[in-house]
């Protein structure tokens, strides 16, 4: 776990936000103001600071347009360069980040199943199963041939599963197809009124 480097109290002065930004973006421009402070103040990069919790809804305590005019925070840094910001009037049990790295140990991995890829064997012997399953619907076929009609009404086609690929191409198929019906279908419109003229 990485040790506690510095600890500071901070109070960030927001009421130049209220002046110059449009009422409606006031919130969410003091939670950007807040680490912009933070990295000229702690030496930090902006992704490497964790925005608390409480610090947002102290900011977002009276909606959106009317924020605070300034906010009082306890900005950790840690070893590794990341840093904690929260209010320092909450009691600090455990860090925020000790939590997520408690709970993700937690935590089982969901593991995926390895496919197994088939040799060459295996593919040979399904080979032989396809063709011997084909060869039996073929017979069961002629049976049914000779069988009644009702039970030929009866049977219905099993639908196949296409995959996305084919679908699309489908689509491109039709809409080429239909773009040549029209053009077609245009020609012979202007052939015929050439006619007619």
């Amino acid at each position: 776990m990485a040790e506690k480097e510095l600890e500071r109290i901070y109070v960030i002065p927001l009421q130049k936000i209220k002046q110059y930004t449009t009422t409606s973006r006031l919130a969410p421009r003091a939670i950007k103001e807040i680490k912009r402070f933070l990295v000229r103040h702690m030496k930090v990069e902006e992704e490497k600071i964790w925005v608390d919790n409480s610090v947002n809804e102290n900011i977002w305590s009276r909606s959106k347009y009317k924020i605070p005019s300034r906010v009082r925070i306890r900005a950790i840094k840690f070893d590794d360069g990341v840093v904690e910001v929260s209010l320092p009037e909450l009691e600090l049990k455990e860090s925020r980040r000790e939590e997520l790295k408690a709970v993700k140990e937690t935590k089982k991995p969901i593991l995926k199943k390895e496919e197994k890829k088939p040799s060459e064997e295996e593919t040979k012997e399904e080979g032989k199963e396809t063709k011997e399953t084909e060869t039996q619907e073929e017979t069961s076929e002629e049976e049914g041939q000779k069988g009644d009609v009702e039970t030929e009404v009866k049977k219905e086609p099993l639908k196949e599963t296409k995959t996305k690929e084919e679908k699309t191409e489908e689509k491109q198929q039709s809409g080429t197809q239909k773009s040549e019906e029209r053009f077609t279908e245009e020609s012979s419109k202007e052939k015929n009124k050439t006619k007619v003229d």
